[in-house]
C-alpha cells in the first residue's frame, strides 16, 4: 500500500508512473479499523477487481474535532497503527488527507470535480449511509449519486450490527472505557492494542518485584482503557507471548513517567529495549489501585500473574 500525504504527491507518484490510474475509492476516518470499516473495504475491493479499477482510501491526518478545538482528539488507532492495520487488507493506495484551513474550506463540488474525479481519476465510490466530505459536510451519499451522471459508480455498503447494536466507532470508544475488551475485541474482529518502542523504565519490576517487564508509553492521542491490569498477548515480530500489562501511573511508587502500559511476558527474558512491539488486550482483570506498601504490590502482581497463567490455560 502506497501511502500520501497530500494530493500533489499522489499526482508526482502517478505522473511517474506514465499514467493515471481508474481507482475505486471508499472515504472515511477509519478510526479503529472495525467491523463496519471491514465490510466497506472488502466491498471496495471485490468490485475494484471486478472492474479493473485500483483500491484508494481517503482519510484524514487527524480527527475533525481536534482541528476545530485545537486540542489532540484520543482515536482508537494512531495514525501508524492505522496504517499498519490497513496495510493487511492489500488497498493499493491510501491519501492522509492534511485538515488545515485550505482544505476544510473546500467545497463538496469542488472536492468532487477537482480531487475525486480530477486528481484520483474516481470511477466507484464505496460509501457508508453516513460518510461525508467537503466543507459543512455536503458532501454525502445522495450528493455523489446526484452528481454520477454516468461518469462513476456509487454503492452504499450498509452498516454492520452487533448484537443488534450498529458497529461505530463511538461504540468502540464506549465498551472500550467500561473495559469491556471482549466486546470490544469482537467488534473490532481482533484485539485491541498498544503499539511502542519499549523504552527503559525505572526497572522496579525487576529489582523489587521480581518481574521483569517492558515499558511501553503510547502515544498522547491514544485511546487508553480504564487504568488496571490486563491479561495480554504481546507481539513481537512474528513471535506471539502470552503476557499481562498494567495500564496506568503506577500510584504506588509515585512513578511521574505519565501514562505507561507495563508488561511482563511469560517465559521471555530477551532484551527488548529499543524494539517496537504491540500489546494486545484480552480480558480487564482488575482496576488500578494505591497499595500500602511495595510488598501489597508485589502480593497482588504475583496474583494477577498466577491468574493470567490459569487464563492462557484454560
Amino acid at each position: 500500500m502506497k501511502i500520501f500525504r497530500e494530493i500533489k504527491e499522489y499526482e508526482v507518484y502517478t505522473k511517474a508512473l506514465g499514467e493515471k490510474p481508474l481507482t475505486a475509492i471508499a472515504i472515511g476516518k477509519f478510526d479503529g479499523i472495525h467491523k463496519g470499516h471491514g465490510k466497506l473495504i472488502n466491498t471496495l475491493k471485490e468490485e475494484a477487481e471486478r472492474k479493473g479499477l485500483k483500491t484508494l482510501l481517503f482519510t484524514f491526518d487527524k480527527p475533525f474535532s481536534s482541528y476545530f478545538t485545537g486540542d489532540p482528539a484520543e482515536v482508537l488507532t494512531t495514525n501508524p497503527e492505522r496504517v499498519e492495520a490497513l496495510r493487511e487488507w492489500g488497498i493499493d493506495y491510501m491519501i492522509e488527507y492534511p485538515l488545515r484551513k485550505d482544505t476544510v474550506d473546500v467545497s463538496a463540488e469542488s472536492f468532487l470535480s477537482d480531487i475525486l474525479l480530477g486528481a484520483l481519476n474516481m470511477r466507484l465510490a464505496a460509501a457508508g449511509p453516513d460518510m461525508t466530505f467537503g466543507s459543512g459536510g455536503k458532501g454525502n451519499i445522495s450528493f455523489l449519486r446526484s452528481e454520477a451522471k454516468g461518469r462513476y459508480e456509487v454503492i452504499e455498503v450498509p452498516k454492520v450490527k452487533y448484537e443488534g447494536i450498529t458497529v461505530s466507532s463511538s461504540y468502540v470508544r464506549e465498551r472500550l472505557k467500561a473495559g469491556d475488551l471482549e466486546t470490544v475485541d469482537s467488534l473490532l474482529g481482533r484485539p485491541y492494542s498498544i503499539t511502542g518502542k519499549v523504552t527503559h523504565g525505572r526497572k522496579l519490576g525487576k529489582k523489587v518485584l521480581d518481574m521483569p517487564t517492558i515499558n511501553v508509553f503510547p502515544e498522547r492521542d491514544k485511546l487508553m482503557p480504564p487504568f488496571g491490569v490486563y491479561f495480554s498477548r504481546t507481539v513481537v515480530g512474528s513471535e506471539e507471548i502470552d503476557s499481562i500489562t498494567n495500564i496506568g501511573v503506577k500510584p504506588t511508587i509515585k512513578d511521574d513517567a505519565g501514562v505507561n502500559a507495563e508488561t511482563y511476558l511469560y517465559g521471555f527474558e530477551e532484551d527488548l529495549y529499543g524494539e517496537t512491539v504491540r500489546i494486545e488486550l484480552l480480558h480487564f482483570r482488575r482496576g488500578e489501585k494505591k497499595f500500602d506498601s511495595l510488598e501489597k504490590l508485589k502480593e497482588a502482581m504475583h496474583t494477577d500473574m498466577m491468574e493470567g497463567k490459569k487464563y492462557f490455560n484454560r
